[in-house]
């Protein structure tokens, strides 16, 4: 009597195992040779004038220049320090409207939510087993972060260089865009990427880095340190949707020195070569053309000359995110479409993994 009973649950236990398994592993869909590109960035607050230049800018023009490229807001790195779950939402939907009007392209690109691709903890999780803590230890910006912290870093803090290199060989990346401060990281990528192919056979292509351009971009208020979000000093950070007002208080209070000339040498004059950089920059024009050009106009005129070029930058750009803000529905399009499209392209490779791992 029991027996179309059992045969029914077998039958719906067998649904559900299907529906967990995912789509049939295929090969992964990248061919030998193809160049694919990848990149993240946090979703913690609005980007700022040092991401633009030092990272969302490159982010548009690679992804003319690149067949395959990927661009992750990476959730799963921002909660590394405390987060209250509303703001990390909202601000996951602004970070995806700052870079659709930066010129991010989801027709060009693949911009997606790094949360939603669960193969990313997995990897992570393979390649966390392959390191040695010592060497997550040593890396520089764990010894920065923990000493802001008073040594009180958390597992997760010591540990995204890791879930970092998961995100780029998940997708078998070949190119990453990196700054000057993450080069450390890099190195590590590489080295587990060449660490599982020694012990697993050849898989994952060992990436590339590509420097951005830009240097680092330096805070307003402190040339000695880079722009941040998380800084105190709010004058010492432009935000790209910070208003013209706002732009031309944080530049006039920009930090400089004693010599009214503008002239470019980053050793002994930090903050005004911080300006010329940035004026650069947002203008394309060489930093020996923006000194010529500067030529008898003294440091607190040139902070306006600066203001008014970086508020022409980000006129456009600023209008563009108050529209996309408004139109939530869209924004979680974007990201659905986007993140299904880096699952299928995860998923083999994951799979792949799995096997060659043990684990089926």
């Amino acid at each position: 009597m029991a027996l179309p009973s059992m045969r029914k649950a077998r039958g719906c236990w067998r649904f559900i195992r299907a529906l967990h398994a995912g789509p049939e592993a295929t090969p992964a869909p990248q061919r030998d040779g193809v160049k694919r590109v990848f990149s993240g960035i946090q979703p913690t607050g609005v980007p700022h004038l040092g991401n633009y230049l030092g990272a969302i800018e490159s982010w548009v023009r690679l992804q003319s220049e690149h067949g395959s490229v990927l661009y992750s807001i990476v959730d799963l790195h921002s909660i590394t320090v405390p987060q209250d779950p509303a703001v990390l939402r909202q601000s996951i939907w602004d970070m995806t409207a700052a870079l659709l009007a930066c010129g991010i392209n989801p027709e060009k690109s693949v911009l997606f939510q790094q949360s939603q691709v669960s193969e990313h903890t997995q990897l992570s999780w393979i390649l966390t087993c392959m390191v040695r803590l010592p060497r997550l230890q040593h890396l520089h910006q764990w010894k920065a972060k923990t000493a802001k912290q008073k040594h009180d870093g958390t597992m997760g803090l010591l540990t995204y260089p890791v879930l970092q290199a998961a995100d780029v060989l998940l997708y078998k990346s070949t190119h990453v865009p990196v700054g000057e401060d993450q080069i450390q990281h890099m190195e590590l990528i590489q080295d587990l990427a060449r660490g599982f192919n020694k012990k697993y056979g050849e898989f994952f292509p060992v990436p590339k880095s590509i420097l951005t351009s830009m240097k680092k971009v330096k805070s307003l208020r402190d040339p000695s340190a880079k722009m941040s979000k998380s800084d105190p000093d709010k004058l010492a950070t432009v935000r790209i949707t910070d208003s013209p007002e706002e732009i031309v208080q944080k530049f006039r209070k920009a930090v400089t020195d004693f010599t009214s000339e503008v002239t470019y040498d980053p050793a002994s004059r930090g903050g005004v070569s911080n300006l010329v950089a940035i004026h650069s920059a947002v203008t394309g024009l060489p930093v020996e053309e923006v000194v010529r050009q500067s030529a008898g106009i003294d440091t607190a005129r040139y902070k306006l000359v600066v203001a008014d070029a970086v508020i022409e930058k980000f006129a456009p750009i600023r209008s563009e995110i108050a529209k996309l803000k408004m139109d939530k529905g869209h924004l979680q399009k974007v990201l659905q479409a986007g993140s299904a499209k880096a699952k299928e392209l995860a998923y083999p490779v994951c799979q792949e993994v799995r096997e060659l791992v043990g684990f089926q």
